[in-house]
């Protein structure tokens, strides 16, 4: 096997600003890179057409292209109805933003999938996420929901309740492997229609979670919240770790993104530890052993 994709980096993992974040994302090797794009001075309310252009240019004149940009809204996804129009206005403006700077996909959470397809949350869920799709296909987009709150065969299914592919897949098998478990080698063929964009992160999981605990949930409360968030910050229920030293088997998680014909970006995300230069830098070499 051998792969062909291209090495993306999270410009915010650096914690070094966007400008200095992408001199530093073609220092380590990246070719393009992810940006954070909700608030601050990457907000789109904040970046008017010449700034946008400008951006565009100075990205290119680095040789590095836009691999997709980040426009988790928090707060549960898109749990809550009363909050929904707001966020759905701010996503579909995003990925506005996305498009003058030259990427077509929009990562976000959309919130825990709820179990009972007739929930009020679920159908809350589902007329945001169906607007969204409708948005993003009317300008051969995407919103690339991330992976890890629950199992891939159930975000397949939630999915596929949707008229269109404009709600697709953030690929991130760390996610998975910390919080419910779930093999993302398999999530790979399961979601395989759906990815448009991946992470390359690592991680160990201890302790079987609630996948509620880690990220919220509408209505949910923990027990003692201020314990599980302790347990999660220290590293007790899982951890995230450097690339090939956690439990994602990178052998065959990669062959299973190459047989399904995947050539889009490997777009590295390291959102813990005190050097992230160090574990960026060692990432990219990491991948570049499979090329």
């Amino acid at each position: 096997m051998q792969l062909t994709n291209k090495i993306g980096v999270i410009v915010d993992s650096f914690g070094i600003g966007v400008r200095e974040g992408l001199k530093k994302a073609k220092e380590v090797g990246a070719e393009g890179v992810q940006i954070y794009a909700v608030k601050g001075e990457m907000d789109p309310a904040n970046l008017n057409a010449a700034a946008r252009k400008e951006l565009k240019e100075y990205i290119a004149s680095l040789g590095l292209e836009i691999s997709a940009l980040c426009g988790d809204l928090g707060g549960h996804g898109f749990q809550d109805k009363a909050a929904n129009a707001e966020k759905v206005e701010k996503s579909k403006r995003i990925l506005d933003l996305a498009m003058d700077l030259g990427t077509s996909v929009v990562t976000t959470h959309i919130g825990l999938v709820p179990d009972d397809s007739k929930s009020d949350v679920y159908l809350t869920m589902q007329e945001a996420c169906e607007e969204l799709a409708n948005y993003a296909s009317s300008m051969n987009a995407y919103f690339a929901i991330e992976t890890g709150p629950e199992p891939a065969a159930h975000l397949k299914s939630f999915l596929d309740t949707l008229s269109s592919k404009g709600l697709s897949v953030n690929f991130d098998p760390a996610n998975m492997v910390m919080v419910t478990g779930d093999d993302p080698v398999q999530g790979v063929y399961t979601l395989k229609d759906y990815i448009v964009h991946t992470h390359v992160k690592d991680g160990i999981r201890y302790k079987e979670v609630d996948p509620r605990e880690v990220y919220g949930s509408l209505g949910y409360e923990p027990m003692d919240h201020g314990k599980i968030a302790q347990m999660v910050t220290s590293g007790e229920i899982f951890k995230e770790v450097p690339l090939g030293e956690g439990k994602v088997d990178f052998d065959a998680y990669f062959a299973a993104l190459n047989d399904i014909g995947y050539r889009g970006y490997l777009t590295i995300e390291r959102e813990v530890g005190d050097q992230p230069e160090v574990d960026i830098r060692k990432a990219v070499e990491f991948i570049k052993r499979y090329r």
